[in-house]
């Protein structure tokens, strides 16, 4: 799936000139752009088995997570009731 291109800018008047602001605040979009990510994912080459590994264990990860929340949440409201 191709990404769109992103432009990340960070105006010095956003952040009152200070350069450290203006450092961390372009960190935060990178981060949340994923471009560093991304990056680190094509540096090396991944064949489409280890591809295909990574993304069945992400899935499973998202779902042990899902069922986690849902469990405490039940938790949670158990504890209301008594």
């Amino acid at each position: 799936m191709a990404r769109k291109a992103t432009n990340v800018k960070v105006h010095a008047y956003q952040c009152g000139n200070n350069q450290e602001k203006m450092i961390r605040r372009f960190i935060k979009k990178c981060k949340k752009e994923k471009i560093i990510e991304e990056a680190r994912e094509k540096r090396y080459h991944k064949t489409t088995a280890e591809a295909k590994k990574e993304k069945r264990a992400r899935n499973a990860r998202r779902i042990k997570r899902e069922e986690q929340k849902l469990i405490r949440a039940q938790e949670r409201r158990n504890r209301k009731k008594r």
